[in-house]
């Protein structure tokens, strides 16, 4: 019998670091959760906005990520729902990621949250941030081929 296909679904999104950000080089990596969260992300109870990840010794850690705990767990338990959570990736990319942390001006940050089969895994960019001026010109040229769209659209 033919196995499934595998289902990318997204938890989350970090759409503002593709505005924020020039991203130069991806990566995927695997979290290291408890059982609550897993449950809570399946709820799509994750928020990845104000996350990014730090080198502690020589692992990666994915801090700010925020996961709210599913309304039916326990209250009697203390769950910290913006704990710093390991990153899980080979010693190959984590090197790469390394290396290009220690270049000026570049920074590594998550871009989303997505389920891969049954395991969740977290899509990583090394970034470059961008200038106010660069921002506009992106502006500019996405409303120049939105009324070029619109234009062509009615001609047709």
């Amino acid at each position: 019998m033919a196995r499934a296909p595998a289902t990318k679904k997204t938890i989350c999104e970090n759409r503002r670091a593709r505005y924020d950000y020039e991203l130069l080089e991806t990566f995927e990596a695997g979290l290291v959760m408890e059982g609550w969260e897993v449950k809570a992300l399946r709820e799509g109870r994750g928020q990845i906005v104000n996350a990014y990840v730090r080198f502690v010794g020589n692992e990666l850690f994915l801090i700010g990520a925020q996961i709210q705990p599913p309304s039916h767990l326990s209250r009697q338990t203390n769950h910290v729902s913006d704990r710093s959570r390991k990153l899980l990736m080979r010693r190959k990319e984590i090197n790469k990621i390394k290396s290009g942390l220690q270049t000026k001006g570049l920074t590594c940050l998550p871009l989303r949250l997505k389920w891969q089969r049954h395991l969740a895994k977290c899509d990583l960019a090394l970034a470059r941030g961008k200038k106010q001026h660069d921002k506009r010109a992106v502006l500019k040229e996405r409303d120049i081929q939105r009324s070029l769209r619109r234009d062509w659209s009615k001609s047709g």
